[in-house]
């Protein structure tokens, strides 16, 4: 199974933005036995790029690992020499979107207008990440892929287990979830049990 198939069928892109990532191998897992099976580790944290080669070394190939807020062509080919399966970023530019296409990687770019979703998509976009999706609603999603249906849309920022329903029936290919399903609290504490089982709230509600 490819990378955007396993994104397609399961839908959730777990985002990890912690600060200290020395837990990433306990809350990964606990993320995996919760039922994800995609999983964000963003470069806001200098320590992604060691996570993410860490991480791809003990997890099966039905877990797609990528990497987020990649803005550099330098990041992607650093992400991708770690065995990053998909780059996220919140902005199109040109120079990621040129390295994810050498490096084989699917690139997933934020925007926020028709135009720039539909810029983003010509210009080699695997999804768009319709970002800041709460700033914008679920019916965004499907008054954008009315005249343009062929999109895949991932709605991020602000989707959380209340309104991701939504935003599936209007249309969205697949959700980058961020805090709401990654309790800071409890990665703070360490309950991985508590996290894996807001993790199974997330995939049982999409069921």
């Amino acid at each position: 199974m490819t990378t955007l198939e396993i994104i397609a069928k399961h839908k959730l892109v777990a985002i990890v933005r912690l600060d200290d990532l020395s837990i990433a191998r306990a809350l990964t897992q606990a993320l995996i036995d919760g039922g994800i099976r995609a999983i964000e580790f963003t470069l806001t944290n200098a320590d992604a790029v060691s996570t993410i080669a860490e991480i791809r070394q003990c997890v099966a190939d039905s877990v797609a690992i990528g990497a987020g807020s990649v803005i550099s062509a330098e990041q992607v080919r650093a992400v991708a020499d770690a065995g990053a399966q998909f780059v996220v970023s919140p902005v199109w530019k040109r120079d990621v979107n040129s390295a994810c296409r050498a490096a084989g990687l699917p690139f997933m770019p934020g925007a926020f207008t028709p135009t720039e979703i539909l810029q983003a998509w010509e210009w080699g976009a695997s999804a768009v990440k319709v970002f800041p999706a709460n700033h914008l609603g679920k019916r965004y999603i499907k008054d954008v892929l009315a005249p343009l249906p062929h999109l895949r849309l991932m709605p991020t920022g602000g989707v959380n287990i209340d309104n991701m329903r939504e935003f599936l029936d209007n249309g969205a290919f697949a959700l980058g979830v961020g805090s709401s399903l990654i309790n800071n609290d409890a990665v703070a504490d360490q309950d991985w049990a508590r996290l894996r089982d807001n993790a199974r709230r997330y995939v049982d509600q999409l069921r």
